[in-house]
């Protein structure tokens, strides 16, 4: 879900105009998976620009203080999820953990990284959610744990309708900053694609596995 329409409208603008996400319709990409896409998205060049990266935070943050009250700590999904997990724990004063995809084969073998305590509350950060496979993994190693889950942020999600089960299936909440459904007004609007393009961009998300084949 989206929780501010206004701040889904400026991070919207913000992630095309430094092309962390990038429209290409009548030439799109190829997913790991065998799928096509007309969308790429990459947050974490966000980072390289101080003006996002700052709204980012503070949007991030600001969703934690509005909605998800008594939070105790701040996780981020590795390896993207971890830069911006760190400005929000540093922006609300709260200690920061992150979750590896798997535990580690050396050492003491931890998938959790960083102090946290049984029955903690705790808020996961993600960069962006697809099918929510990898974050619901991380917030099964966060349960499994002994962590109280509140939910999950993300920067970005694609809207799939297969995301929404896996999250209700998983009792998982999870917000994003924006979406794809508010990304391609924006696109429209600031002469990205043109009103052409538009019906092909809206025709993946119904079912990206078989688009453009």
């Amino acid at each position: 879900m989206i929780y501010d329409i206004d701040i889904a409208k400026q991070v919207a603008k913000s992630l095309l105009q430094i092309n962390a996400i990038i429209l290409q319709p009548n030439t799109p990409f190829k997913w790991a998976a065998g799928w096509y896409s007309p969308i790429y998205c990459d947050n974490r060049k966000t980072l390289s620009f101080p003006e996002i990266r700052t709204f980012i935070r503070s949007s991030l943050s600001s969703t934690i203080n509005n909605h998800y009250k008594g939070s105790n700590v701040i996780a981020g999904v590795a390896t993207a999820g971890i830069p911006h997990g760190v400005l929000v724990a540093e922006e609300l004063g709260l200690p920061f953990i992150y979750v590896r995809s798997k535990a580690k084969e050396h050492g003491k073998q931890n998938q959790i990284e960083g102090h946290f305590e049984k029955g903690q509350s705790v808020v996961l950060i993600e960069d962006l959610v697809s099918s929510g496979k990898s974050s619901l993994e991380a917030v099964s190693s966060l349960r499994e744990a002994g962590m109280n889950v509140k939910g999950i942020i993300s920067i970005f999600n694609y809207g799939f309708e297969k995301a929404k089960q896996n999250f209700e299936n998983a009792n998982c909440e999870y917000i994003s900053l924006c979406d794809y459904e508010n990304l391609l007004p924006q696109a429209l609007k600031t002469n990205y694609i043109t009103e052409a393009e538009l019906p092909l961009l809206q025709e993946w998300r119904k079912d990206p596995s078989v688009w453009n084949k």
